[in-house]
Formats: structure tokens, C-alpha cells, sequence
């Protein structure tokens, strides 16, 4: 039988003591291949339910969307960061990931009382907990997971699937998947490919390409 969570416990232990702006905080796209890992904190009305919040990965995209429009319509405030492949790379992904995290809590327009984060910790002088699996059991943390997840999406769909169409990222949205380990075989790399992710897959071919792709840049100033 599964187990019936209660998504607002965490919140509601918060509410008791007073705690009102609580920032749920999340990121997605830590283990893709392509592209930006992207965070994204939310702070949501007290008492406020939203049926259907859970971790984006287990939700369709069309129930994606939808709760989407919702976090963005009752949220008291919610912000998104982005860090990039090359940052990634420089930084290691735990690193990156918390980066873009704080950057994510440091953008909201007002300053939370306190943050659930997924699994996390942040280096903000603001009380949190770090809730393993928190965007099944926070339903701020889920909601947070979703506005990751949906810009993420976005992204691979339009901006960086018309920038790289042989790629295919609308299809696998940046992750190892064997249709895209198979294009990055024929095509190469591209500049927003993490470069240390994709050593196991490509080996010293990886190298080769990376510098080839360096000199035709240089050439091309």
C-alpha cells in the first residue's frame, strides 16, 4: 500500500512557530549531459493547497504546465537561477547545483524566515533544513522542482534546440540518453556540453574535439 504523505507537514510545524515566509528551494538538470542546471525557490501563501504537487520528474508535462501556471499565479514570490555547462565543469555539479540554488533564493523579491531544501544546503545566513526527497514531501519544494523543471524544459525545446537542432534536445532535454550519446558521437560536442560529464563516453576523442573546436573559435575572432 503506498504511503499517504502529508505534503504541508514540514510547512505547517513552521507555520506553529510563526514562520510565514518559507522558501521552498530545488534544482533540476544535475545529471544532463547539455546545458544549464537550474534552481528555483518559491514562497507560497500560508495555508495555501495545490493539488497535484510532487516531484516534477514523477508529473506529465502537460500536469507540469499546468501547475506551472498555478505556483506562478498564488505565489507571494519566486525566482529562478541558471548555471552554466562551463561553470559546471570549473565548479564540479554539487557546487554548481548549490550556486544556483542561493543565486535562486537571493533573487526573490522579498527575504524568506526560513528554506526547505531538496537534499541541500546553502550558504545563506537563513534557518533551513535539507529534506532528502523533498519534492515528494514539500509541497513547497515540489513547487519549486516544477518551475526548475518547466524552464529547463523550455529551454531544450526552444532556445537551445533551435541553437543545436542536431542535437535533438527537445527529445531528450540534455540527458544521456542512447539517442543523444549517439549524436554527440557523430556530431561532437558543443561549447554548452559539460565537458566533464562526457568523459566516459568519448574518451581521448573528447580532447581532440574540445581543441579542434578551440581553434576554429580563435580563428573566427
Amino acid at each position: 500500500m503506498e504511503e499517504i504523505i502529508d505534503q504541508l507537514a514540514f510547512e505547517k510545524q513552521l507555520w506553529q512557530r510563526g514562520i510565514e515566509l518559507i522558501a521552498g528551494v530545488d534544482e533540476v538538470g544535475r545529471g544532463c549531459l547539455f546545458g544549464d542546471v537550474v534552481s528555483a525557490a518559491v514562497v507560497l501563501p500560508t495555508g495555501l493547497v495545490l493539488e497535484g504537487i510532487n516531484d516534477s520528474k514523477k508529473l506529465s508535462e502537460k500536469k507540469r504546465e499546468q501547475l506551472y501556471d498555478q505556483i506562478v499565479e498564488h505565489a507571494i514570490a519566486y525566482s529562478v537561477a541558471c548555471i552554466p555547462a562551463h561553470i559546471v565543469d570549473i565548479m564540479n555539479i554539487k557546487q554548481a547545483s548549490r550556486l544556483a540554488m542561493k543565486q535562486a533564493v537571493e533573487g526573490l523579491t522579498i527575504k524568506p524566515e526560513y528554506m526547505l531544501i531538496d537534499a541541500e544546503t546553502i550558504e545563506l545566513p537563513i534557518p533551513q533544513e535539507a529534506i532528502v526527497k523533498g519534492d515528494a514531501k514539500s509541497q513547497s519544494i515540489g513547487a519549486a522542482s516544477i518551475l526548475a523543471k518547466v524552464t529547463r524544459d523550455r529551454l531544450c525545446k526552444h532556445e537551445w534546440n533551435e541553437r543545436y537542432p542536431e542535437y535533438q534536445l527537445d527529445k531528450h532535454k540534455g540527458y544521456g540518453t542512447k539517442l543523444h550519446n549517439e549524436l554527440i558521437l557523430e556530431h561532437g560536442p558543443t561549447p554548452m556540453h559539460r565537458k566533464t560529464f562526457l568523459r566516459k563516453l568519448l574518451g581521448e576523442q573528447l580532447e581532440d574535439r574540445w581543441n579542434r573546436m578551440n581553434v576554429q573559435a580563435r580563428a573566427s575572432d
